[in-house]
C-alpha cells in the first residue's frame, strides 16, 4: 500500500478515503513514555541518529520541528545504493526503510530525548512493518545506530518500556548498526512543511506535529528547520 501519487487527484481522494478507513494512530493522542533511564554521554560536535518508522514525510517533519535539531533529511536505510530510489523501494523487497537522518547538537539535546520523542510521537513501535494506512517493510520501525553507545542506549531503552509495558503490545522496533544512508529524492524533502494541506499529511502527521508541541513543549519550536534552508546557507 503507498501513499497517493503526487501528481495524482484520483490516488490522493483514494489514500484519503483509507485513512479514515483504517485507524491510524497518528491522528489519535501519542503515547506519554517515560525518558531513558540510560542515556549517551555529552558528546561535542554534531551527532547524527537515523531512525525509520513510517512514511518519512511525518517523520522528518516531527523532527524538523525538534530544537536542537540541525537538519533531518528523508532518506533509506537498509538495502543497497542501487536500489534506493523511491519506487522501487516502495516495492517492499529492496530492504530499505523509509527514514530519517538527524544531525543534532548534543548539547542542546540528547540522543535518548530523541528516541524518547520518537517512541512516543513519531510513530506506533508495536506495528509490524507498518504504520496506519501504509503497509510493506519499507514502513517498519527502525533504529540504525551509529555507534555502539547509541545501540546500547536504543536496545536498552526498549526493554525498559517493555518491561514498563507501556505499550499494549511489545515494542517489535529493530535496532541495527547503520551501513549506509541514502538521501531521498528531491520532492519528498520538507514535505510536511510544503505541502500541510495535502490529505494524507493533514490527517497522519500533522497531529504528530501537535503533539511534539503538547508533549514535548521545552524541545518544540514552531519555525521548522527545513533542508532547502540548510542547502540556501551553504
Amino acid at each position: 500500500m503507498r501513499r497517493p501519487a503526487l501528481a495524482s487527484l484520483l490516488a490522493a481522494t483514494a489514500a484519503l478515503t483509507l485513512a479514515f478507513a483504517m485507524p491510524s494512530r497518528a491522528a489519535e493522542n501519542a503515547v506519554v513514555i517515560p525518558a531513558p533511564a540510560m542515556d549517551a554521554a555529552p558528546a561535542s560536535g554534531i551527532q547524527t541518529a537515523v531512525v525509520a518508522g513510517g512514511c518519512f514525510w511525518g517523520v522528518q517533519g516531527v523532527f524538523q520541528h525538534t530544537a536542537g535539531v540541525i537538519n533531518a533529511v528523508s532518506g533509506y536505510a537498509g538495502g543497497t545504493k542501487a536500489t534506493a530510489d523511491y519506487q522501487t523501494v516502495s516495492s517492499g523487497r529492496t530492504g530499505h526503510a523509509e527514514s530519517v537522518e538527524i544531525k543534532y547538537d548534543p548539547k542542546k539535546i540528547s540522543y535518548g530525548k530523541l528516541l524518547q520523542i520518537y517512541f512516543s510521537v513519531v510513530h506506533d513501535p508495536t506495528q509490524l512493518n507498518r504504520q496506519g494506512p501504509d503497509v510493506g517493510p519499507q514502513y517498519r520501525s527502525a533504529i540504525f545506530t551509529t555507534s555502539d553507545e547509541q545501540k546500547k542506549v536504543a536496545e536498552a531503552y526498549i526493554a525498559q518500556l517493555n518491561s514498563a509495558k507501556v505499550f499494549s503490545k511489545p515494542i517489535v522496533t529493530k535496532v541495527g548498526a547503520l551501513e549506509a544512508f541514502y538521501p531521498a529524492e528531491a520532492y519528498h524533502q520538507d514535505y510536511l512543511t510544503l505541502h500541510p494541506n495535502q490529505p494524507y499529511i493533514a490527517y497522519n502527521d500533522l497531529p504528530k506535529v501537535e503533539n511534539l508541541k503538547k508533549l514535548f513543549a521545552d524541545n518544540y519550536i514552531e519555525k521548522p528547520t527545513l533542508v532547502s534552508a540548510s542547502k540556501a546557507t551553504n
